[in-house]
């Protein structure tokens, strides 16, 4: 399936965002280890959260969570200190996905966990029991999921977990969020030193919880007004003192004319009419935006050089690869350097004739791409459907500002 996206001339619009994927899967594996009789509101409709519910309230022997990268490292650890013995897979591309990293670190702690069919990668058998936990050390460049997966098991054991990271912590902020989350559910979890983590063998508690809007979602009506010649965008449940390190979306959008002004009800996404020349940054610690800042930059004529990409090429797909690819054929010729630095600095190519832009089953090249069509009269998106992964009715909300969403044999 394929659709053909086509802009308004100007933008007026109120949104109300999905709420955190983030924030959402942490919440549902912090409420199952406290044994919560509350159930946090406002949870995600995204794939990703749904398979997470089915996950932990399924008594099946087999967890299937699909493209659900968050939930096969969430549930992982999960799993290995819940009683009794689980299969969990996923997609073709799930299976391809590494998980050693994650899957020694437990061992480590002493979970039981063994490979189901290829060394390093899912599916994974796991018999869940309790766990002495202890000192355990891991790169910090290593995902964050991974980290923040064994701190949201550490309260329940036995000893704790001291964590010491090595090299440079990549996503800090994602880290911040779940002791964040954990600490709200009564753990003490704290920073002891820039690179270690210590928390408490002290239960969790269960307490109603509300899942907030998400910022990464937000990115995307950041990129629409930053293209579209006139914007005022209104973006419901959005607030400045957020635990989502996504949010510095607002700050970052500033260089590209948008400013942001907090209301009762969200934010407001003004253009300013002023704009850098070229724009260089570090993302290790909003990887999720990446894609959003590339695609914007290009198509606004900014040259650029992002860093701290590393994450990107073990996501749904190699998101630099795609990337690559996929701005090639809308004629922007982008460099990777480095191992995983992206620069653009100016240079075209011919346009593809009828160009159609791959998804490689991955959310945010979707919407990262969509609002290119401001900018190239209208764009043609293969396998739309993979918003579902965490922003289940994008298409209806751009529907709804102005945009025209034809399907396309």
């Amino acid at each position: 399936m394929q659709i053909k996206v086509s802009a308004p001339a100007s933008i007026n619009a109120n949104i109300q965002l999905p709420a955190s994927k983030s924030i959402s899967n942490r919440a549902l594996i912090i409420n199952a280890l406290a044994k919560g009789s509350f159930i946090p509101s406002n949870l995600s409709d995204c794939d990703d959260t749904k398979v997470m519910v089915k996950a932990l309230t399924s008594q099946d022997e087999t967890i299937d969570i699909m493209a659900a990268g968050t939930a096969m490292r969430f549930l992982t650890a999960f799993l290995s200190v819940t009683e009794g013995t689980r299969i969990i897979t996923g997609t073709q591309r799930m299976q391809q996905r590494p998980i050693e990293i994650l899957v020694n670190a437990l061992k480590m702690l002493g979970a039981k966990i063994e490979y189901a069919q290829n060394n390093g990668f899912p599916p994974l058998r796991i018999s869940g029991k309790p766990l002495e936990g202890g000192n355990i050390s891991l790169k910090g460049s290593v995902s964050s999921q991974y980290i923040s997966a064994l701190l949201m098991i550490a309260p329940v054991l036995k000893n704790g977990l001291q964590m010491t990271l090595t090299g440079e912590i990549i996503s800090k902020p994602y880290i911040n969020l779940t002791l964040q989350l954990m600490k709200d559910f009564g753990a003490q979890a704290e920073w002891t030193a820039n690179d270690r983590i210590e928390v408490l063998p002290q239960p969790y508690k269960s307490v109603p919880f509300t899942v907030e809007s998400d910022w990464s979602a937000a990115s995307y009506w950041y990129q629409i007004a930053a293209l579209v010649p006139e914007a005022k965008v209104e973006l419901l449940g959005l607030f400045p003192d957020s635990y989502q390190g996504d949010s510095k979306v607002a700050e970052l959008f500033v260089s590209l004319g948008i400013e942001t002004i907090f209301t009762s009800r969200g934010a407001l996404l003004m253009k300013t009419g002023t704009c850098c020349e070229r724009m260089d940054y570090n993302f290790i610690n909003e990887p999720d935006l990446a894609q959003t800042f590339v695609v914007t930059c290009a198509v606004m004529g900014i040259p650029f050089r992002f860093t701290g990409l590393q994450s990107l090429k073990i996501k749904e797909t190699d998101r630099i690869a795609a990337l690559i690819a996929e701005l090639g054929k809308l004629g922007y010729v982008l460099r990777e350097s480095e191992n995983a630095v992206l620069s653009w600095e100016g240079e075209r190519q011919p346009i593809s004739a009828d160009p159609a832009i791959k998804t490689y089953e991955d959310h945010r090249m979707a919407m990262a791409f969509a609002p290119a069509c401001l900018r190239i009269s209208s764009i043609t998106i293969c396998n739309p459907q993979v918003v579902s992964k965490s922003y289940p009715h994008y298409w209806l909300d751009l529907a709804k500002a102005g945009f025209s969403i034809q399907k396309e044999d």
